[in-house]
């Protein structure tokens, strides 16, 4: 499925996967329009100072928790990436109500609104977080996606369909380990804190999670959460690529939430998984009114059904980066931050 010619939205569109996407899309393909939708004003105001010449650009203040605002910014669009969330698990812990204002109701908003403007194809964004969540943050993206992928069976005889994306820490994004390790070099701080010697992680660049968002939308069937094939890595060895020759490394204990190794595919998920080249699906566990075949993606690639009890995670992956491929990612995607 090519943009070109197409009215996308993109909810939270001034944040840093936003930013990013809305450049790929101007730079591959040629949207009838791009609607920034978010709530920060000065956000808005410095992208639109970034792309003064771009006249298919419209920019929506508005948030997701307000349904006929949505409503409004949805009229004559085809596709919606959902990307907007509160995303901080310490926050949530003391804020709860505000979390699931925005990243339930906000949901169940967007897909209102999805349905009653007839958009063809809206994507949402996950987080490994909503696999087996111990906090709330995670609780609140799991409820998300179980209300896309529920809205499938709400669009009756319209072709309307709701899919999500998961995958792992977005190396560059707020929230990464390395932003924080970078601060602590730039400071020339005595250590580099890590909370647990074993801690693995999942990494993707914010270029590789646009990629995969297109590329997702383009196969999805309605139902689906996509989950790419990833490299992983102990952020033990991370940190001992990225620190000063001086720093040493400080352990200062998990925190509230987090867990050591980051989950993209539970084992005790009910669902079955396909596999496909450079991607993993987990198929709806529920009935859908209209019968869908996820064995083949709208690309006709053909996928195979893996066994039971099935786990994805970053520290039994079979894609763990060696020394050596890690040294030459962190140059490549880490020191240009410096």
């Amino acid at each position: 499925m090519s943009f070109n010619n197409k009215s996308v939205l993109i909810t939270g569109a001034t944040g840093s996967f936003g930013k990013t996407f809305v450049k790929y899309l101007i730079n591959n393909f040629k949207p009838k329009k791009i609607i920034i939708f978010s709530r920060d004003e000065l956000k808005q105001y410095n992208m639109q100072q970034d792309y003064i010449d771009q006249k298919n650009l419209r920019f929506f203040i508005g948030d997701i928790r307000d349904q006929a605002r949505l409503e409004l910014a949805t009229k004559n669009v085809d596709i919606i990436v959902h990307a907007a969330a509160l995303k901080q698990v310490d926050t949530a812990e003391y804020n709860p109500f505000e979390y699931i204002k925005t990243n339930i109701l906000g949901a169940e908003n967007i897909i209102n609104a999805s349905i009653k403007n007839k958009v063809g194809k809206v994507i949402a964004l996950s987080t490994d977080k909503a696999v087996d969540p111990v906090n709330l943050y995670g609780s609140t993206k799991l409820s998300s996606d179980k209300l896309f992928i529920a809205a499938n069976n709400l669009v009756g005889k319209q072709n309307i369909r709701f899919s999500v994306v998961r995958y792992g820490n977005v190396i560059s994004s707020r929230g990464s380990v390395v932003p924080l390790f970078q601060k602590m070099i730039n400071e020339k701080a005595k250590y580099l804190t890590i909370t647990h010697k074993d801690m693995t992680r999942f990494f993707i660049t914010l270029e590789e999670s646009v990629k995969f968002v297109i590329n997702s939308v383009s196969n999805m069937i309605g139902g689906e959460i996509f989950i790419p094939k990833l490299y992983s890595c102990k952020i033990l060895d991370l940190a001992n690529i990225m620190k000063l020759n001086n720093q040493k490394i400080k352990y200062i204990g998990i925190r509230p939430g987090e867990k050591i190794h980051e989950v993209l595919i539970s084992d005790s998920n009910q669902a079955e998984i396909v596999e496909f080249k450079n991607y993993y699906v987990v198929t709806p566990s529920i009935i859908f009114y209209k019968k869908k075949n996820y064995l083949i993606n709208q690309n006709k690639e053909k996928g195979k059904l893996i066994k039971e009890n099935f786990k994805y995670s970053s520290n039994n992956n079979s894609k763990k980066i060696t020394s050596l491929d890690l040294k030459k990612f962190v140059i490549k995607n880490v020191n240009p931050l410096r």
